[in-house]
């Protein structure tokens, strides 16, 4: 299957020959259906915090002295925000969504009178894309001027900036940020860093320690025919594709601290409109941190009650346990276990890596959205299903997303450290399972696409999850340039 040539690319990507192997019969076998039992709503799954839950939040968010690191997926280039104009373009032909942009151009935060006024409307949409003017059709969308304010104009990085700032800030005043770049991006995410990140410390009284992440190529997948073989490109040699965002769970896992949280680059509003933002942002994290600590003391009555062998005791605190883990991330566990095997399984579920995930209500958005599924031990769990992950042939699941009342906007709060202060190893508690294959196409041939389970999706599938509802206000994702119309982005 494999040639002298292609071992070579794959000892200069960390890929081992096991792994190929691997990835190529995956092609043949697919991958299993998760058992999807119901959407997670208000009634069961997804929790609608009361005035004292957000009170008991908030202080355990104040008075924690935790480290909370920023982790800002940045990798995608804007091509696809701008993908009607460059329609535009390509046709020669003025469409009614060209016009509208070209007639509100002053509106956007990237305008200048020197750049386009006296242009044509093509020129306009010329200017905005090529490097002939702004270049932003091949840039990231965080290098990209999202907001203009009275005194200054603002890209989505530096609005991140703002946000952690106001959140993610240690008691010595640091704040940790990490993002995720692609290799062709790094060196402008670099610049732009350097060029802003002075102002902002000065503003705001703090010192940022901003880091910049690239996907490792051992991420990416081979990909294949649709007999199943490896894909190759004229010349020969295997096409690698990026392996999706799961990736991105190797990134994580490299980030030293015991909060990670997690939001998408193009998810940010005017300051103006950052208030609720920050409220959610704190009660999240402290409800995070609320629940790691009872797992952590939980595990340590366990490990005592084990310890003193008191059955009756013993399985009184397992009843307790269970309770917690039903009322606070779904998990009930088969009726069927006997005592012998309880306790351990119990602290292994335990022990595990935590997130709270913001959910918003439906409003017919793309994305994914919260769902109760049962696991192959026969456990219940909180799971973010995408709508490939839903088997369209079972007569249970059809209609799942869309009597599904939340959706998954990317808001997660995440423990990734244990009761002893070290670290999880977060590869342990992926999904291998919760992959996907794709249809693509390389210079007009078909092809399939090997996707990793996704970040907030199998790569976290054997976290315990906590889905908790937020305000819509919290959720302004600029997926084209219109969106930048929206108030939340004009102010």
């Amino acid at each position: 299957m494999f040639n002298s040539e292609d071992l070579k690319v794959f000892a200069e990507r960390g890929i081992t020959v096991e792994q190929a192997t691997r990835q190529m019969s995956r092609y043949e076998t697919g991958f299993k259906w998760l058992d999807v039992l119901s959407a997670a709503t208000p009634a069961r799954g997804i929790k609608v915090f009361s005035e004292n839950d957000k009170k008991k939040a908030f202080n355990a968010f104040v008075s924690n002295s935790l480290k909370v690191t920023k982790f800002v997926p940045a990798s995608g280039a804007a091509s696809r925000m701008f993908r009607d104009l460059f329609n535009v373009l390509e046709s020669g032909e003025m469409s009614d969504y060209g016009r509208n942009f070209t007639s509100r151009i002053k509106d956007f935060a990237f305008y200048t009178p020197e750049m386009f006024d006296g242009c044509t409307q093509m020129e306009i949409i010329d200017k905005v894309l090529n490097d002939s003017g702004l270049g932003y059709g091949s840039k990231p969308k965080g290098q990209l001027l999202f907001h203009r304010y009275s005194d200054d104009v603002r890209t989505a990085f530096e609005e991140h900036l703002v946000e952690g700032a106001l959140y993610a800030k240690m008691k010595d005043g640091t704040i940790s940020i990490v993002v995720s770049v692609s290799p062709e991006h790094l060196e402008g995410f670099k610049e732009l860093s350097e060029s802003v990140k002075e102002r902002y410390e000065k503003r705001y009284g703090v010192k940022y320690s901003i880091s910049f992440t690239l996907q490792s190529p051992s991420t990416d997948t081979i990909a294949a025919t649709e007999d199943n073989k490896p894909f190759r490109k004229e010349d020969g040699s295997l096409l690698f594709r990026p392996g999706g965002h799961g990736a991105l769970i190797q990134n994580v896992n490299d980030i030293d601290s015991d909060i990670v949280v997690i939001k998408n680059i193009d998810n940010v509003v005017k300051e103006d409109f950052i208030e609720q933002t920050v409220i959610w942002k704190k009660l999240l994290i402290g409800k995070l941190i609320l629940l790691r600590e009872h797992c952590f003391d939980y595990i340590a009555r366990l490990d005592r009650a084990l310890k003193i062998g008191c059955k009756e005791d013993i399985v009184a605190l397992c009843k307790e346990i269970s309770v917690f883990m039903d009322e606070q991330f779904c998990i009930t566990l088969p009726e069927t276990i006997p005592y012998e095997v309880l306790p351990a399984l119990l602290r292994a579920k335990l022990d595990r890596p935590v997130r709270v995930c913001g959910m918003v209500r439906n409003l017919g958005e793309p994305g994914g959205g919260p769902f109760i599924v049962k696991d192959a031990d026969g456990c219940t769990s909180l799971q973010i299903l995408e709508s490939v992950e839903l088997n369209p042939s079972d007569p249970r699941t059809a209609g799942l997303f869309a009597s599904g009342t939340h959706f998954n906007p990317v808001d997660l709060v995440c423990s990734i450290t244990g009761a002893d202060g070290s670290k999880y190893d977060l590869s342990r508690f992926i999904n291998e399972e919760a992959g996907f294959i794709s249809s693509k196409s390389y210079e007009g041939r078909k092809l399939k696409a090997l996707e990793l389970p996704g970040l907030w999706n199998g790569a976290m599938s054997n976290w315990n999850t906590l889905f908790v509802e937020v305000p819509l206000i919290t959720f302004n994702p600029v997926k084209t340039v219109a969106d930048l119309l929206r108030k939340e982005h004009l102010g």
